[in-house]
């Protein structure tokens, strides 16, 4: 019994040395592959410079001289290393990975955030909102088949039918709704500005009737230039922030952003906007297989209207970079905005034309007694939570897109009170760094009409025209 007990507390200690040295590789391997691992690092520096050379001096007194002294470069030094690697090649190999395995993983990690892109508005706080998933959606088999079933269209009419009660924004499950906004088919409240009336000073987001002008000459509220320099403010009336990226005053300054100049330096003599769709299957409830009852035919009316109505150069890219891979759109659709944009250098607005993805009920706002899509201005950091700052997704002109998604926001509340949601930022880039003004607007959800969305976009180009060419110019 001694003699058992004797073994045991033998190999006690190598045994827990053992799964010491165990754990502090496996952490060093976790955290270095992810980046995050600067404790790591010095664990593992400790290990060769220090634990690497005693071993040597113990091993071989004579060269314990050449491995002390603080030059790399000696004979002994040269000699000894080509031997013990020789002879421990796995301690050359984890030497050798430290740098490959992290610019293995960059690349990889790159690949897989394009990638990503392609899907990721879809998500909501980390969860998926798909068609199918929808109450009330179509799957994409059925949104391509022509016409939908009688009993669809019933339900679609008895819920234009309901006193237009969408809320502003439809805040996702877990969200809160936020603070400003009101409820459509509510009567304006005491002290509210009716049609027709002046603004009032300081009112809040989304609290005018719901029924303005088609092309509002004035503002039918107005929004407090000093309140929005409340970061906290600006987050709760404006923005919907998704917890998978962050930001803070320093990047979301109101009037640093609202300060800069938007409008277009180009004349109308050469293209000036350029329309896209790296969704371009994005359907409507009542779409047919007809492309005119898509996003594209939508994006088709908004560069009519541009051109029409207001003299824009507008180049209307058709291209479909969703259909062999829906996944990767963004990685298909990014070479041939580089393309456009190389053979037309005076295009200074980049719009990305969506339908998104929601619970609930349409999102629907009356508009000169139209019935419109809500839309969405969408705006990606190139910062997730977990990783930061993603330097391989970088945009130099992310600033820049902040400003025009928050410009068209402010404006759409004063003068088209209700028909813009909370602008929404997420964490990765959506191939918006090849323009300042670049936009990725979503238009509606799968559970609207085609007319809500094409009648959405009237307001919009009023908007896209007061931002980039204000009156006077």
């Amino acid at each position: 019994m001694r003699q058992k007990r004797f073994v045991f507390r033998k190999h006690l200690g190598k045994v827990l040395l053992g799964l010491c040295i165990g754990t502090v590789l496996v952490c060093w391997q976790n955290l270095g592959s992810a980046g995050e691992a600067p404790a790591a690092v010095e664990i593992w520096s400790y290990l060769k410079n220090n634990l690497y050379l005693e071993a040597v001096a113990h091993t071989f007194p004579l060269a314990a001289g050449d491995f002390g002294q603080e030059e790399s470069s000696g004979p002994g030094q040269e000699f000894y290393q080509k031997y013990l690697l020789g002879m421990f090649p796995l301690w050359q190999y984890a030497g050798q990975r430290t740098d490959y395995g992290v610019q293995a993983e960059r690349e990889m990690t790159y690949e897989m955030l394009l990638a990503r892109e392609g899907v990721d508005e879809e998500y909501r706080d980390g969860e998926r909102i798909t068609v199918q998933e929808v109450e009330g959606g179509f799957s994409k088999e059925q949104e391509s088949q022509a016409g939908q079933s009688q009993e669809g269209q019933e339900s679609q009419a008895g819920q234009s039918q309901e006193g237009q009660q969408s809320s502003e924004g439809q805040p996702q499950e877990g969200q809160q709704p936020q603070e400003g906004q009101s409820q459509e088919g509510q009567q304006p409240q005491e002290g509210q500005p009716q049609e027709g009336q002046q603004p009032q000073e300081g009112a809040e987001p989304s609290q005018a009737g719901a029924s303005t002008a088609l092309t509002a000459a004035e503002p039918v509220v107005h929004i407090s230039r000093e309140k929005l320099n409340d970061f906290d403010y600006l987050i709760q009336n404006f923005y919907i922030v998704d917890k998978t990226t962050t930001i803070d005053g320093s990047q979301l300054n109101a009037a640093e952003l609202l300060a800069k100049d938007m409008r277009l330096a180009t004349t109308a003599d050469q293209p000036q906007i350029l329309i896209h769709h790296t969704h371009s299957q994005e359907r409507f409830a009542d779409s047919t297989e007809d492309a005119a009852t898509s996003i594209v035919g939508v994006g088709e009316y908004l560069t009519t209207l541009l051109r029409e109505q207001y003299g824009f150069n507008v180049i209307h890219d058709t291209g479909e970079y969703d259909v062999i891979d829906h996944d990767n759109a963004y990685s298909y659709a990014g070479p041939a905005v580089e393309k456009i944009l190389a053979e037309n250098p005076s295009i200074e607005v980049v719009i990305d034309l969506h339908r998104d993805a929601v619970n609930g009920a349409p999102l629907v706002q009356e508009v000169n007694g139209k019935r419109a899509a809500k839309i969405m201005f969408f705006n990606g950091l190139s910062r997730t939570t977990a990783r930061g700052n993603l330097d391989y997704l970088y945009n130099p002109y992310l600033q820049d897109n902040l400003a025009i998604s928050l410009q068209l926001k402010i404006a759409a509340e004063e003068y088209y009170p209700g028909f813009t949601r909370p602008n929404f930022l997420k964490g990765y880039r959506y191939n918006l760094h090849y323009v300042p003004k670049s936009l990725l607007i979503e238009v509606g959800a799968q559970n609207n009409t085609v007319e809500e969305a094409m009648n959405a976009m009237e307001p919009l180009a009023d908007l896209l025209h007061k931002v980039l060419m204000p009156e006077g110019n």
